[in-house]
């Protein structure tokens, strides 16, 4: 009954995004459009809970409960990647899933020009390659971690999150290539994050992308452009991210929430002002120049990955949670006939 529910989440997420698009197409942006647009609003909490792992249940409220709101909400006031001229596809496809169109003007217009061409041999080459790899590590780390009892937290902690690295960076971007495969030109979901010279750097333009972007239209710039610093729409956009990932934990753990998710955002977000007032402090002392990206890049994923340990990680894998994830993904790799190569069993 649960896996038939399961099953029901795709076509319910469709047919709500038509509805939206048809709601948004009828109105005007304003009252109006968010009033029409409640349905499929009050519709996205509820479908993570349908799913019956865990996991799936986090990623998925990431995908509607965080994100899609967040872009139906936009919509509703003429902001955001959405538009109701995007034809239902891309429509659908944007509002459901973690990506991006690069031009959703285009998309909407319909243009032949916006249509991407054929991905390159070379790029298709290396998107197979890096997956592979990526689930080859990924195999790896739950073998190691079946063995965990004798492993220190941290150690257990940094493998997890080499592990979640990996896992959003095969499945974002296949769904990335999806829409390309569809038609549909599509956003970079990550960029090289270990290369990040700065905070600013790792969450502004190499960290999820997507949601730094749904972030941006949504608290950031409305909260800047209403008290003209640009640091309270840095420590407006933190704190909500803070509060969602609260929400998206919620839905994984099933625990009340702790404050330490929002706490390590909100950390970061000061962090981030204060590396922002020093750099401009220094430019305008004309001193001595930034460090080198090999020097900076280590101390920025020094500072993101003890923080994290600290704060992030213990409310995702504390408790028992990692010992149920990996049974989760153990069962996944069995249905798929490769319990032994990721679980080390014979």
């Amino acid at each position: 009954m649960r896996h038939a529910a399961a099953a029901a989440v795709p076509l319910a997420t469709t047919v709500a995004m038509l509805y939206a698009r048809l709601a948004a197409s009828l109105t005007g942006p304003g009252p109006r459009r968010l009033a029409a647009l409640l349905p499929a609003m009050a519709l996205l909490p509820v479908l993570p809970l349908a799913l019956p792992y865990y996991s799936y249940r986090g990623f998925s409220a990431f995908v509607f409960v965080w994100l899609g709101e967040f872009k139906l909400l936009l919509l509703a006031f003429g902001h955001g990647p959405l538009h109701p001229a995007l034809r239902p596809l891309p429509f659908v496809f944007t509002t459901a899933l973690p990506v991006k169109l690069v031009d959703a003007a285009a998309a909407a217009a319909g243009a032949s020009a916006s249509r991407p061409p054929p991905a390159a041999p070379a790029a298709t080459f290396k998107f197979v390659v890096s997956s592979a790899i990526k689930v080859g590590a990924m195999a790896a780390i739950v073998r190691v971690l079946h063995a965990k009892e004798e492993m220190h937290r941290y150690a257990a902690f940094s493998l997890n999150a080499v592990f979640m690295y990996c896992f959003l960076g095969v499945v974002l971007p296949a769904l990335g290539a999806a829409g390309v495969a569809l038609g549909m030109e599509m956003e970079p979901q990550f960029d090289r994050p270990y290369l990040s010279a700065s905070l600013r750097d790792f969450w502004g333009r190499r960290w999820n992308l997507v949601a730094s972007a749904v972030l941006r239209a949504a608290v950031y710039d409305p909260v800047r452009a209403r008290s003209g610093d640009p640091a309270a729409g840095v420590l407006a956009a933190f704190l909500v991210s803070g509060l969602m990932h609260e929400v998206v934990i919620l839905y994984l753990t099933s625990r009340a929430p702790t404050g330490r998710v929002t706490a390590f955002f909100a950390l970061h977000g000061v962090c981030v002002c204060a590396e922002r007032w020093w750099c401009a402090r220094q430019h305008k002392r004309e001193a001595r120049p930034q460090l080198p990206r090999a020097v900076a890049a280590p101390l920025v994923l020094g500072f993101v990955a003890g923080t994290a340990f600290w704060l992030f990680f213990p409310a995702i894998y504390g408790g028992g949670m990692d010992d149920l994830y990996l049974a989760e993904i153990a069962g996944f790799a069995k249905g798929l006939g490769l319990g032994g190569s990721w679980t080390g069993e014979n």
